[in-house]
């Protein structure tokens, strides 16, 4: 009997599953990834995740137990590790770093006037300056380096007398495909890493939340889509001066340090005929 429902709870997550996969398939055909590239990589992230996170008394698992957990073979499993770690986790803290230098830049009082980001120098002695910037938010990284990245980003340019100019408009608007796609992996592996926490504890550790309505006709959800928009944008805003002045504030503040990232999303598609609200808020 256990193993009959055992069996009930797998096909019923396989059905969630097609449906979380459907769109990341259809990005994947869109950018040439056919299914073995992907098989791959897929056994390489299982791999990955059975070392870092089904660790017994915090000890290396053995290929043997990976091989149990995850079903890869023990011949690729050691092809896996002997390439050693990808690049994924020093891209993420790049455009975390990347995204705090642009959010100082975009909050700080000393770079800000009446809440426009400030032309910087690179460097100033009676002024504020590129330098100082990124010497706030991190003083182990070269503020040429990081300068760098956002001119290559058109993040930042450089005008005729040699101030640096944020450019606010390539930081709110489309990118380039490469910035394109590490925000889609930042945003969506921060949103599916926080709904699997909470979808695996007892306790859901984060704030996940969703209003939902079909059956609405295209002008009704503009007009929403444009509420919230609004909203929104004041929200995170506002969470990113405060942000700020934290940052500030424990510069050197000695202990732990965490990140966060808080997501607002909106999509709209049109409604199939047996579409129903699943469950309307009381007005």
């Amino acid at each position: 009997m256990a193993r009959r429902e055992q069996t009930s709870a797998s096909d019923a997550f396989m059905r969630v599953l097609r449906g979380l996969l459907r769109p990341l398939v259809r990005t994947m055909i869109a950018r040439g990834l056919t299914a073995p590239v992907v098989y791959g990589l897929l056994k390489r992230v299982y791999v990955e995740v059975a070392e870092e996170s089904f660790r017994l008394d915090d000890k290396p698992l053995t290929d043997s137990r990976i091989a149990l957990l995850t079903g890869v073979h023990r011949k690729d499993i050691r092809t896996i590790k002997a390439e050693g770690p990808d690049e994924t986790g020093q891209s993420r803290r790049k455009s975390a770093l990347l995204a705090t230098v642009i959010g100082q830049w975009m909050s700080a009082p000393e770079f800000i006037t009446d809440g426009t980001p400030r032309l910087l120098p690179r460097q100033a002695d009676d002024a504020a300056d590129f330098e100082t910037l990124v010497r706030s938010v991190n003083r182990d990284v070269r503020p040429r380096t990081v300068l760098d990245e956002l001119m290559n980003a058109g993040l930042v340019s450089e005008t005729a007398d040699g101030l640096l100019e944020l450019q606010t408009e390539a930081v709110v608007g489309t990118g380039s495909a490469r910035d394109k796609e590490a925000f889609f992996a930042a945003n969506v592996g921060d949103h599916l890493a926080a709904a699997t926490e909470n979808l695996l504890a007892d306790t859901p550790p984060f704030f996940e939340r969703a209003v939902f309505y079909n059956q609405l006709p295209p002008d009704a959800i503009d007009e929403v889509e444009a509420a919230a928009r609004a909203k929104a944008q004041e929200l995170l805003e506002d969470l990113n001066r405060q942000s700020s002045a934290l940052h500030r504030a424990a510069q050197d503040a000695e202990g732990p340090r965490q990140r966060y990232r808080l997501g607002i999303y909106l999509y709209r598609e049109d409604a199939a005929a047996a579409d129903t609200d699943e469950k309307a808020p009381d007005p």
